[in-house]
């Protein structure tokens, strides 16, 4: 039988360790239990599925989590926490500790090659700091991933899975896009994390789906022109990118979009089809 880690048994462990929690690693660990079962049923999880978690800090989620999957791969880049995490699951859930793995490591540079077997969900309250790199990273390198529910900052949970049109849609509403249809999936209250954030949180729900026509990077550079001067018409803010203004009309007209549209009006698709107009010849 699983137990979960209340908010005595968090600074209890944490007390041991001497830990507290790291700005710099942007720590912010959940005390309440209520939430952390709220969000592994929000997961969606199989039998089947093996979890990637990243950023598992003092356990609380993967004690939730374990029983609902089929395996998980826990990153964490806090070595004291990392060391610390296969004792705690084998201390509150002793017949789910043979489904984990940890793995002291930068979520920023883990490959396909690390996880064995291949996860197929992330699921993870993601420090807030690295948040939008983390899961785009994830999604480029790990294509076993298909779905995910992670915890952010609540106002970019709003920018992931902002749509076109909406003030706050920019670069990583698009490049999420790239990769998986997103939705909020809840809110999440400061007050149900040690120590307690300025901020709320969000749930993002992803499902990966099948990518535009065009290469991801070439796409992607594309994407960050058209939003590195927001207020510009995409005539001047992909004037650079194109070779000058005219070559950017040009292009845009080419794909039947006028060239006074700015880029938060456009979806991933369009940005995929100006990019491939670029390497058209004229």
């Amino acid at each position: 039988m699983t137990e979960l880690l209340g908010a005595g048994d968090v600074r209890r462990i944490a007390a041991a360790l001497e830990v507290r929690p790291s700005k710099n690693l942007g720590q912010n660990f959940v005390v309440d239990a209520n939430t952390v079962r709220r969000i592994a049923a929000a997961a969606g999880l199989n039998d089947d599925d093996v979890v990637i978690e990243v950023g598992p800090g003092l356990g609380s989620l993967t004690l939730a989590l374990l029983p609902l999957c089929a395996g998980l791969h826990a990153v964490e880049v806090d070595g004291r926490l990392a060391h610390a995490l296969t004792p705690t699951v084998e201390a509150f859930a002793p017949d789910e500790a043979s489904k984990l793995r940890v793995h002291h490591a930068d979520a920023l540079r883990v490959d396909a090659g690390d996880f064995d077997p291949a996860p197929t969900a992330l699921v993870a309250n993601l420090p807030y700091n690295v948040a939008v790199p983390v899961v785009l990273t994830l999604l480029r390198r790990l294509p076993s991933l298909r779905r995910g529910l992670v915890m952010v900052q609540s106002e970019v949970a709003d920018r992931l899975t902002a749509k076109p049109g909406s003030k706050i849609y920019g670069v990583p509403s698009v490049k999420l896009a790239w990769y998986a249809d997103s939705r909020r999936a809840g809110a999440v209250p400061r007050g149900v994390f040690w120590p307690v954030p300025h901020v709320d949180s969000g749930l993002v729900a992803f499902a990966r789906h099948e990518p535009p026509d065009g290469d991801v990077e070439a796409v992607f550079s594309t994407v960050d022109a058209a939003f590195a001067q927001r207020r510009k018409t995409l005539r001047i803010a992909l004037s650079g990118w194109a070779g000058g203004a005219d070559r950017a009309e040009a292009i845009l007209r080419e794909c039947g979009i006028d060239p006074r549209t700015r880029g938060e009006a456009l979806d991933v698709t369009a940005f995929a089809r100006i990019t491939r107009q670029r390497k058209s010849p004229n």
